[in-house]
This record gives structure tokens, sequence and C-alpha cells, in this order.
């Protein structure tokens, strides 16, 4: 196989980025990560403090490195994460550089990219992994009175533990783990409600006396395609080892229906009683951060290979080819086949240009 003799650039260093840095080395490419925070572990060190891991820990390892921990059934700390993803950045040969955000991505007119970053280098590069994960790209639906409210508004991505909230009215909105872990969190120290545009769907935890994921993996439903599982997950469910169902059914912790409007001063329920909250804060998701693309249009793809940008893969992002692609369990998959794919693009770009002769030529700065 020709072997591109410029980088491949790999935007992001958390799961999904040093996934496809693994499965760059093992395809003979030179991978060159990007990451904007201080060091690869990805958003990890910014999720609130009490998360832990919805997968126990067999469940929740990159190709390569099994989680480690004594109790391999029990569900790893946001903080045990960045750790497993600190050691496994320092076990790569791949070079990775924290601190440096790309800001634009450009392609050349000859094959491959321009990748330049918030330092004003330029860097040429022969493929493109868009690993940036969707952390840095909150979602917060518009609703009327919004920039009128007074309170706190935030999205949980900026939510960090309960003291804050201590005495305080607050509403949660969203449906899906986040939202009923922290609000079942803030409901020790603050009267809480959790607003949902219906009623909560509850997962079990665990099955027959193992915990869901043993079965998703032993019957490969974690690995059914998009186009199967998508349907069936429309809605968001919580895994619940029944301690959500029971806050709520006791009253312990009040759901409601969506509120429909802000007032300066709280929110419009949907059966129009005005309440006065001190804050809201929106567990509704994330949208991919891909910001950097914008110079190429609306690329699009298929199972995380782009069909109108050659040299130019995804990974990490949510159903990319599975129900287990966003997730610690999922991308190493995802990444070996995103990653074959960009090394075949770039061996048979390789031949038809001459070993890459017009790339050796491209002006490279910053690698």
């Amino acid at each position: 196989m020709t072997i591109p003799s410029e980088p491949v650039i790999i935007v992001g260093g958390g799961q999904s980025g040093l996934a496809a840095a693994r499965a760059a080395l093992a395809a003979r490419l030179r991978p060159v990560v990007l990451h904007a925070g201080a060091e690869p572990v990805g958003s990890w060190p910014d999720y609130y403090d009490s998360l832990t891991l919805f997968s126990p820990a067999r469940h929740s390892a990159l190709p390569g490195l099994a989680f480690g921990g004594a109790d391999p059934d029990r569900y790893p700390t946001r903080d045990e994460v960045v750790d497993y993803l600190r050691r496994y950045a320092d076990g790569t040969d791949a070079e990775i550089r924290s601190g440096v955000r790309v800001t634009a991505v450009h392609a050349r007119p000859g094959g491959g990219y321009l990748v330049r970053t918030d330092a004003g280098d330029e860097i040429a590069a022969a493929g493109l992994v868009a690993a940036s994960g969707s952390f840095g790209n909150p979602y917060v639906p518009t609703l009327p009175g919004r920039r009128d409210y007074a309170g706190e508004l935030r999205h949980v991505a900026s939510y960090r533990r309960p003291e804050p909230y201590a005495g305080r009215r607050v509403v949660v909105v969203g449906a899906g783990n986040s939202a009923v872990q922290v609000a079942h969190e803030l409901a020790a120290r603050s009267t809480v409600t959790l607003a949902t545009r219906g009623p909560v769907r509850y997962l079990p935890q665990r099955v027959r006396g193992r915990d869901l994921h043993h079965w998703l993996d032993v019957t490969g439903a974690d690995r059914l395609p998009r186009r199967l599982i998508a349907p069936l997950v429309r809605r968001p469910g919580v895994l619940d080892d029944g301690t959500y169902r029971a806050a709520i059914a006791a009253g312990l912790l009040d759901r409601r229906d969506m509120f429909t409007a802000f007032t300066p001063e709280g929110v419009v329920w949907a059966d129009g009683v005005v309440e006065p909250v001190d804050a809201v804060i929106f567990a509704t998701g994330y949208r991919p951060a891909l910001g950097y693309l914008a110079p190429l249009g609306v690329p699009r793809a298929r199972g995380g290979v782009s069909t109108s940008h050659p040299g130019l893969v995804y990974l990490g992002l949510e159903f990319q080819r599975s129900f287990a692609s966003n997730t610690l369990r999922g991308v190493g998959r995802d990444a070996a086949h995103v990653v074959a794919a960009l090394a075949g693009r770039l061996s048979g770009a390789g031949r038809r240009s001459g070993a890459g002769g017009a790339a050796r030529r491209a002006r490279v700065r910053g690698v």
C-alpha cells in the first residue's frame, strides 16, 4: 500500500480521536491529533461531578486497553474515565497536540485538506477525521420569553454540583439519563420538577441478573445498523435500577409536562399555571460540533465516510453506524471501519498521483 507522506489530521482528542489514532497507526498512516483541551481526555473533565457511566467497566473500554479496576461490573465515575483516557493517550505512538483548536478546514484543489488552527498554523493533510464530538455544541430549544427570563438558565453541560441550588426552585428539562440523574440529586436539596414532553421511559439496568449492556453485547444488538435501531429509540430512555421510577412515583421528584413559555420570573406550565422559578437546567442533548467544516459546504456522508469529500471521515456521531457509535464501547468498531475506508482512499490517491508527489510539494506549516 502506498503511504501518503502528509499526515492524517484527527480533530478531537477524546475517546473518538484516540480510537481513530490507534486505527490509523494500524493502517500505517501518520495520525496527528489536534485537541482543543488541555489534555487528550475529551470533554469528560467538564461533565458534572456525580456522573457515572451507564455501562459497567467491562463494557466501557476502547480497543487495546481494558478499563481495569478490581470490579469489572462497577459503573465508573467521571474521574475514572478521565484517568482511563489519560492512560490510553499515554500508550499511543500517535502525535497528539493539546491546546490546539481547529478553526477551519479547506479542500485543496489537488486533493487533501488545509487545516487552520487558532494559533494561525496551516497544516496540509492527506485526510481528515472529524472526531470533535458534540459537547462543545449543547442544544437549548427556543421557547417564547426565553430572552426575558431573569433567572438562571443553563445547559447541563455547565452544571457541576447540587450545592449552589440548595433551597431554590429548579426545573430540569429532559427525559434522558443526564436529566433524570441531575434532577434526582438536586431533589435532595431543592424543590425540583423534571419537565418532559411525555412520561419518562425506563429501561431496566439489569436483566436476569446481568447488566443490560451484557445482553446488548451477546445478542449483537449493540452492533445493529442504524437503519434498524434508530426507529426503535426515537424517544430517550433512562437506565434505572428502580431508584428513579420510585422517586417519581412517590413524589420525591416531581415530573410535569413541558412548560410552554418563560416569563421574566419563571415559566408557564402546559395547564396554564404561571410559577416563579429560580433556575432552569436544560438536559436536551447536543449537536455535532463541526463548525470548522463550514468552508466545505455541507459534506454528505454514509456510515461516517463522506460521499462528497474524498478523504473526509467522521467518528463519534450518535447512531453513526450503530446504537453504540458514540460510546466508549462502540467507537472502536466505527474507527476501524472509517479509517479502513480512509486508508483505501489515500492509497488509491497516492498511486494516481505518483505516490503522493503533488502532496509532498504542498506547503506545510505547523507540522
